[in-house]
């Protein structure tokens, strides 16, 4: 499992994965912490989002995917 570098995002921790399957095809997967000095932070995990031909595109889609959840969110 390949993991980028966590991001900041809009008050999020953004941290994208990627898993090969034994397909080869690689799921795309993701972590978010929304850290809040008057709460505890919260943690969301997302598996298998989509999947994708390579791991780069499932990275770049994880990433696609948290900003536009953020940005929903309000």
């Amino acid at each position: 499992m390949n993991v980028s570098v966590d991001r900041q995002y809009r008050g999020y921790a953004v941290c994208p994965s990627a898993h090969r399957m034994p397909d080869g095809c690689f799921s795309s997967n993701l972590m978010l912490e929304r850290f809040n000095a008057e709460v505890a932070s919260t943690l969301y995990e997302f598996y298998s989002l989509d999947y994708f031909a390579s791991e780069d595109e499932a990275l770049r889609y994880s990433s696609r995917w948290a900003r536009n959840w953020i940005d929903t969110r309000g």
